[in-house]
């Protein structure tokens, strides 16, 4: 790997896994395959943060189209040396946690656990970050790549009504939450007698040593090995995943 290339550690098998390469694997085979052993996925499932990735080179070339018309012919030298806009450069940071979620997600696939990547809402411009398939039920992830430590604040109790935010560095965060429940009220709308799940997934947080995961209002806050360890555990179950996984890429095409 070359040097300061991102990738993944695991540390049950003592394996890197080139983030790219996960990535592009996931989109190399032609639609239909099924995952193999090496937990490559075939294209049909989707290709993790190619939404906010397309998103983030627009912008950029937007940003640098003014540049080079306010500069004339230095243009392409500010825009060259020119920062990113924070707006813009915050898609291609969210881009990049969605694709390294979506390479550990990825190396889970099998039989038994199916993965759907950035998915389109019906009738929206949103879009579902993730989709786990499990035979004991469906996730629904959405993946964050902020800093600081996520923090359940609970106020009233007693004598007023209980409240549950959610803290991000200490930031009000609870409007993440409350994205989750909608795109969980979604998916429960077009699915029967299945359990489904919401997940929050930060990447780059501040999570302490021990301890650190927490659920608010049916929603766990988590981190992605964290995540891993979840879904590889949802091994009991009734759910027919591969009939399930057609079902719902049929109804949440990719984004």
């Amino acid at each position: 790997m070359a040097a300061g290339a991102e990738a993944i550690y695991e540390s049950e098998t003592k394996t890197i896994r080139c983030l790219v390469c996960a990535n592009e694997a996931a989109v190399a085979l032609s639609s239909g395959l099924e995952p193999d052993r090496e937990g490559v996925v075939s294209a049909a499932a989707g290709t993790a943060g190619s939404s906010a990735r397309r998103e983030y080179e627009r912008r950029k070339a937007k940003d640098q189209e003014k540049l080079r018309g306010k500069w004339g012919s230095l243009g392409p030298l500010a825009a060259a040396f020119s920062d990113e806009r924070p707006s813009t450069k915050s898609w291609d940071r969210g881009a990049t946690g969605e694709e390294r979620l979506g390479a550990r997600l990825n190396a889970l696939a099998s039989e038994d656990l199916a993965i759907l990547h950035d998915r389109r809402i019906p009738g929206s411009k949103a879009n579902i970050d993730h989709i786990a398939i499990t035979s004991g039920g469906i996730w629904v992830i959405d993946a964050k790549r902020y800093k600081g430590r996520p923090e359940l604040k609970i106020e009233g109790g007693f004598l007023r009504p209980r409240a549950e935010k959610l803290l991000i560095g200490g930031r009000e965060s609870t409007k993440l939450v409350d994205g989750v429940l909608k795109q969980l009220d979604v998916v429960k709308d077009l699915v029967e007698d299945v359990p489904i799940n919401g997940a929050l997934c930060f990447i780059d947080a501040d999570w302490p040593l021990f301890g650190g995961a927490f659920t608010t209002r049916g929603v766990q806050i988590l981190w992605p090995k964290r995540l891993t360890e979840v879904l590889a555990a949802q091994t009991s179950g009734d759910v027919d995943v591969v009939r399930m996984k057609e079902s719902l890429a049929s109804t949440f095409r990719p984004a």
